[in-house]
């Protein structure tokens, strides 16, 4: 099959620490390789994989001091694809909607996965709008809001079996790891491992729009609270996976709809236990009491570390292989891919000689 794998370009392929969708489509991209499709990958020129790459920029867009309006670059992206769409069988877009407009108008198959949010007010005029473009979730949560878009199904990311070493001896201190951002709560993470008595490691990337947040009400925590909270900063590649695996838990006090949480996986896969409260699609990826423990408020967090030793990390390490490798991720998009190949030629715009316009 000869596939396109169309990447968001604010990170490289994959990133060097903070970037799920980015490290998804690394995921994917390569298994398909493995598997020995024809492959085609539209990022950053600092990418690295075994398929055909096509750069768009030079580097990841967040690690480009020179880049100011993002949006800019993704539109030459997609002119790009437009020009190379006929040399196709699917294409599948992992970025922000902009193809939407066109995407019927190619000659070829699409598929969307949708990697953030959705919102009733901003995304379901846009669905109701281009209704026939298939689309993937990457959680039952995340579709919530807008469950008349053209849904193909919904397939959870996942991992290589070997990109996280299975640590089964527990590390002395709590994990957050992500994004320094409101909805995550940082903030209450600290609270839980003060009021636990275990010291917190917090590696976390601060984008421009968060730094006052964090100076104003994460910098003053942690500077009262030195003795036992630690943080790191932004961390990738080894480190990071280190960081994962000697964590006696992965602590998510998250407060908004995350609709995947792809560090979640990631400590399933080392076999540290998550805590995270029941918000988003944090029930249908941690069984509670096999991998983690879902909780409702700090208070409950804080009795859920005393309680975390009684989850074995080898039954945690299990439920990552059962449910969350790269192998089965790609195993239910090459089904959707088979599937929209499938359909009636009568349903696709080449039967009655719709052709995109030059770019």
């Amino acid at each position: 099959m000869r596939i396109a794998q169309i990447a968001p370009l604010y990170e490289s392929v994959p990133p060097f620490a903070y970037g799920a969708t980015e490290r998804v489509v690394s995921y994917l991209t390569e298994e398909l390789v493995a598997r020995g499709h024809d492959v085609t990958l539209y990022a950053s020129a600092d990418s690295a994989t075994a398929a055909r790459l096509v750069p768009i920029c030079p580097r990841g867009l967040w690690r480009d001091t020179n880049v100011w309006d993002t949006q800019t670059h993704h539109v030459r992206q997609f002119a790009r694809v437009i020009r190379d769409s006929d040399q196709f069988d699917v294409v599948h877009f992992h970025g922000e909607p902009l193809h939407f407009a066109w995407a019927e108008r190619l000659p070829c198959r699409t598929l969307t996965t949708l990697h953030g949010r959705l919102l009733l007010h901003d995304h379901g005029p846009l669905f109701r709008e281009f209704a026939r473009v298939p689309v993937v979730s990457i959680s039952a949560s995340q579709r919530r809001p807008v469950p008349w878009a053209n849904w193909q199904g919904t397939v959870h990311h996942g991992l290589p079996l070997d990109e996280f070493s299975f640590q089964p001896i527990a590390g002395s201190y709590l994990l957050f790891l992500g994004r320094m951002m409101p909805e995550k709560r940082p903030d209450l993470a600290i609270e839980i491992a003060r009021r636990s008595g275990l010291p917190l490691k917090i590696a976390a990337k601060i984008h421009p729009g968060e730094r006052d947040y964090f100076r104003e009400r994460i910098d003053p925590l942690l500077r009262r609270s030195t003795t036992f909270t630690e943080y790191l900063g932004e961390v990738g590649g080894l480190a990071r996976r280190r960081l994962i695996e000697n964590a006696c838990a992965l602590l998510l006090p998250i407060e908004w709809d995350e609709p995947f949480g792809m560090v979640m996986i990631e400590a399933m896969a080392c076999g540290t236990p998550v805590i995270a409260f029941r918000r988003g699609a944090v029930p249908e990826l941690i069984e509670d009491g096999v991998s983690g423990l879902i909780v409702d408020n700090v208070d409950a967090a804080v009795q859920a570390v005393a309680r975390i030793d009684g989850i074995g990390r080898d039954v945690c390490r299990h439920a990552f292989e059962r449910r969350f490798t790269a192998a089965r991720m790609t195993d239910d998009y090459l089904t959707i891919y088979d599937a929209l190949l499938a359909r009636d030629a009568r349903d696709h715009p080449r039967a009655t000689g719709s052709q995109p316009a030059p770019v």
